[in-house]
């Protein structure tokens, strides 16, 4: 696992799964990485798939207002996020709760990744606040 903090954007599939977001027009990127999560239902969940969804998270979370900006994403994300000018639908928010409650479940790898670490409480409790930023919509 390339982690070099326990926020959203604080491993490398984060931050290149950023670089390309900025890239988009709309949240169709952010929608398939959260699919992608979702669609493991069922099944281990491989934490490239978690990140991505965490970051997604963390961008809806941020779209809505309801939490601080981004501090360890690439450069230029908060100005996308910003600029983008879309509000996540109820459904695209719904789907990030999802994410968010499936990305710290016992059959993430994610999860056991952390778990194994110093700062496992500190990645859960990131996940806690992004998952809480989305539920008070």
């Amino acid at each position: 696992m390339g982690a070099w903090s326990h926020q959203p954007f604080g491993n490398d599939t984060a931050s290149d799964w950023a670089d390309v977001l900025m890239d988009a027009t709309n949240l169709s990127y952010v929608e398939a990485s959260l699919d992608r999560v979702l669609d493991a239902e069922g099944s281990y969940l491989e934490a490239p798939d978690a990140e991505e969804g965490i970051a997604a998270v963390a961008v809806l979370a941020q779209l809505l207002g309801r939490s601080k900006p981004i501090e360890d994403g690439p450069e230029g994300l908060n100005a996308w996020i910003s600029g983008i000018g879309v509000r996540p639908s109820a459904a695209l928010l719904d789907k990030a709760r999802r994410v968010a409650e499936r990305v710290v479940a016992e059959d993430s790898e994610l999860a056991e990744l952390w778990d194994d670490s110093e700062d496992a409480a500190e990645w859960r409790a990131s996940v806690a606040a992004l998952l809480l930023a989305l539920k008070t919509s």
